[in-house]
């Protein structure tokens, strides 16, 4: 009888320490699912559109310095190589309010909490494609870090209308940089990063 009441309290110890241990691992890869999916919601990405590479080369820099996914916005139709003919193009767009299509397309956008968007500024305004992918992505309860380049014309209000466009995202302070100044634009980058932070 003594063995049969000890051998059962064995049984009983193992079964008890078993259930232990498999909660304990249970707990344990519900918290690495919840590291897991914080980490991944914190994620940023920058999205950019360039017609010359100067914008391209922020969102590079941006992306090198945020550790951030990029996705470049490609036109369905191409721009013409020609400046003074893209420059016409983009004024005709403006005056009829065009949206062009965008070829490619983010699958993956609700992973992103912060997107960096980038784009030229054309007629103090961005190209009428940016307004194609707001309109197509919904951003809401995201922050969004503006960035553009230009000859001189700065952000214009372009930072006002992004706000507009998205108006439940938060819209922190966007970062300008001349044309020229693109190739070598890391502190700027640096300095505006630390500052929107």
């Amino acid at each position: 009888m003594k063995k049969i009441c000890t051998l059962m309290v064995a049984v009983l110890l193992v079964f008890t320490c078993s259930a232990c241990s498999s909660k304990k691992a249970t707990a344990k890869k519900e918290n690495k699912t919840q590291t897991d999916l914080k980490e991944a919601s914190s994620k940023s990405l920058v999205v950019y559109f360039s017609w010359s590479g100067n914008t391209q080369n922020i969102a590079k820099e941006i992306q090198k310095q945020t550790n951030s996914d990029i996705f470049e916005i490609i036109p369905e139709v191409a721009y013409s190589d020609d400046y003074d003919t893209v420059a016409d193009d983009a004024k005709k767009e403006q005056k009829e309010k065009a949206r062009p299509k965008i070829k490619n397309k983010i699958e993956n956008i609700d992973e992103y909490e912060t997107i960096y968007v980038g784009y030229p500024n054309w007629w103090g305004d961005m190209p009428m494609i940016l307004y194609t992918f707001f309109e197509d992505y919904d951003l809401s309860n995201k922050t969004i870090a503006p960035f553009c380049t230009s000859g001189g014309s700065g952000l214009s209000d372009t930072e006002k209308i992004i706000q507009a466009l998205e108006p439940s995202a938060t819209l922190v302070k966007g970062l300008h940089v001349s044309g020229s100044a693109s190739k070598d634009a890391t502190s700027d980058v640096k300095e505006w990063i630390n500052e929107i932070k």
